[in-house]
């Protein structure tokens, strides 16, 4: 009885073609791949609740978005610091041009916001390493919104690899992005990651 053929993924992951590797790893799983700081990182299909926050959040901030400025999903940027390195944030404000652009990594000083959502089984150190990323490539403005703490931090003001200043909240809280977008998002009705229901 022969056994199914499992996908090969070419060539070997090594400084130089990772995102050639990261590629390869999305095109045959599926999985989101990203590579933050030299190594491969993948990430599940997000959840109804992920998406959830995500489509509450579009919704105020398309009503505010300034001339010249759009948001997009699936948008990776470029590390100034590594040709290796790029990063898949879950929504990013970017200048409209990106509609009309072949390529698929934006630069990083295009960014005007990085939004990540964090997956119910993301760790700590990774959440930490993902915000260093964009420190480093200097986007001025991330916000993490954690579903599984019911939780935000806007971070801002990068600068010699680390955000500087880190404001966090409570969904309820609203949180003010600023200039340019110059926006408070109301984080009320974002959903909370709960408990799965039994399997019958």
């Amino acid at each position: 009885m022969s056994m199914p053929s499992v996908p090969r993924i070419h060539p070997k992951p090594r400084p130089g073609n990772l995102r050639e590797v990261a590629e390869k790893v999305e095109e045959a799983t599926g999985l989101r791949v990203q590579v933050l700081g030299g190594k491969l990182v993948m990430s599940p299909t997000p959840r109804g609740k992920h998406a959830g926050v995500l489509r509450r959040l579009r919704r105020q901030l398309d009503a505010a978005m300034p001339e010249g400025l759009d948001m997009y999903e699936m948008s990776s940027i470029a590390s100034p610091e590594d040709p290796d390195d790029y990063a898949t944030p879950d929504l990013i404000v970017l200048p409209t041009e990106w509609d009309e652009d072949d390529g698929w990594l934006a630069d990083s000083e295009d960014a005007a916001l990085a939004v990540e959502v964090i997956s119910k089984s993301e760790k700590s150190r990774e959440i930490r390493d993902k915000a260093d990323w964009y420190a480093v490539a200097r986007v001025p403005l991330l916000l993490v919104i954690d579903p599984r703490k019911g939780t935000w931090s806007l971070h801002t003001n990068p600068d010699n690899g680390a955000y500087q200043d880190v404001m966090p909240g409570k969904f309820g809280e609203s949180v003010r992005l600023p200039e340019p977008l110059g926006v408070e998002v109301a984080t009320d009705g974002f959903p909370v990651y709960g408990t799965p229901p039994p399997r019958v």
